[in-house]
This record gives structure tokens, sequence and C-alpha cells, in this order.
């Protein structure tokens, strides 16, 4: 078999498309690169939902705790300290049992009963963990922004007469943004590498649609040799880094556009070793 029908058969094997059968012997290089690229969508489902809808909440967040009313700051330091304060690795086995134990029946509401089944599979219930996850780190990276903007930028808006909604668009949220990006991107790389979790939490893969771990396991175990599927599995993280850094460089410079290039702060990425 070639290397382009080996792709045509096992490329999008990980979403239900192509070839049903793994291979069983004989296992090749580009079969191995080619259903562990596979498995990355899942990495990538994971990591890309729950960034974006990760960052709205994350935003909320960070305002809510910035607030001086209680009822609105009080929520979001618990919700913060909760899931910053727990493993992650905890967080997806208490989130699959909480939902196994939703009844199998579904709940009846307004005549119309609503499954549940579907929110313990990976799909569904591994992307809220990982949501409510990143939420509350990025939270506290933009809360710490949002308290770091210069008296100076608020006094100027003060002065052009900006109040309520208009002064937190055009001056604090993107002068939060500006100051917490770097960190925030840090944020981004975790959670993409934090998706190599779902194939341990407990949440089963549909019908052995798995994600990279999975496929580099599965030629790990078939093999007896680790040092092949791993490391392809670590190559492809690697470029999937280089992405990210790319990505939130270009935002990086456009939310500083406006400062002479001198004053810019030059964009590095400084991995957390230890969260």
């Amino acid at each position: 078999m070639s290397c382009i029908q080996t792709i045509a058969d096992y490329g999008l094997r990980s979403v239900g498309i192509g070839e049903r059968l793994l291979p069983r012997s004989d296992f090749t290089m580009c079969q191995q690169f080619t259903l562990i690229g596979s498995g990355m969508i899942w990495n990538l489902y994971f990591g890309i939902l729950a960034l974006l809808a990760g960052f709205f909440l994350a935003t909320t967040l960070a305002v809510a705790k910035n607030s001086d009313r209680a009822i609105f700051r009080k929520p979001a330091e618990w919700f913060i300290f909760l899931f910053r304060g727990s493993p992650l690795f905890i967080q997806f086995f208490l989130a699959y049992e909480a939902f196994a134990m939703l009844p199998r029946a579904g709940f009846p509401i307004l005549g119309i009963t609503i499954e549940t089944d579907w929110i313990t599979r990976a799909w569904a219930g591994a992307l809220i963990v990982l949501f409510f996850n990143t939420s509350a780190y990025a939270a506290e990276i933009f809360y710490g922004a949002l308290r770091s903007v210069p008296k100076g930028d608020m006094e100027a808006a003060d002065a052009y007469g900006m109040t309520g909604w208009t002064k937190f668009r055009r001056v604090t949220w993107p002068t939060m943004l500006r100051l917490g990006w770097p960190s925030y991107t840090n944020e981004a790389i975790f959670l993409f590498h934090a998706t190599t979790l779902v194939f341990f939490s407990g949440f089963p893969a549909f019908r052995q649609e798995g994600d990279a771990l999975y496929y580099a396991k599965y030629f790990a175990d078939k093999t007896f040799n680790p040092f092949i599927p791993y490391p392809i599995a670590a190559f492809y993280f690697i470029l999937l880094t280089l992405c990210v850094i790319a990505v939130f460089g270009v935002i990086n410079r456009r939310l500083n556009r406006h400062l002479p290039q001198e004053s810019r702060k030059r964009f590095r990425f400084r991995p957390q070793i230890i969260r």
C-alpha cells in the first residue's frame, strides 16, 4: 500500500471517515504519522473550541472579579479558585462521574425528554471541563491585566467623556488584552497540551475514534516500541505550538500597533514548567 493510499484510507479515521479497521502488522512510518495526525483532529477540536469559548467567559469572570459588588465578585472568585486550585486530571474524573450519574432516560421538561447520554462522551463532557478550566486560568490573567491598566489611560478616557460600555470597549478592554496577551499565549499552549489528558480521563472515545495519544498508544502496544509513535505525537504538538505562537504573535503585534517601535515589548515564549 502506497503512502498516498494510506493517507486516503486513514487520514480522517478519527472522525469516522475512511477505513474502519486499524492495521494489524507490518506498521510503516506513513501509517503511524497518518493515524496519529488523524487523531490530532480531536486535540484541535478540544483546544480551539475551549479556547474560543473560554476567552469570553474569562473576560466576564475578570470583570466580575474586579467589581465592587460582592454579588458579582464572590461567585467569580469561587469559580476561579475552584478550577485553579484543583488538578485538571481530577476535574476530568469528577465531571465524568457526575455526568454518568445523570438519569439515562433524560429529564422531562415541558413534555419533552432531554437526553443526557451525549454529555458522557468525550466530545462533549471533556470539552466542558477544558472550557471551564481554561476560563478560570485566563480569567486570573485578565484580572491581573485589568488591575494593571494605567490610571492615565482611564483619566484620558474620562477627559474625552467616555463612560460605561464605551469606555470599557475602547480603552479598558484593549489595554487589558495588550497587557495580558503574552501570558494568555502560554495558557493557550498549555490548553492544547492538556488535551492529551482526555485520553486518560475516563470519557470514552466514540467507536474507537480517538485522539493522537490513542493512536500513539496503539502502535506502542503493538510494536512494543514507544520510541517511534510517542515522538511522532510530540512532533505534531511541537508544530501545533509553533502555530499558536505565530498566530498569537500576529494578534500581539496588532494589539500594540499604536505604540512606537522601540516601546513595544518583544513577544517571547516562556513555557510554564510547573503549574
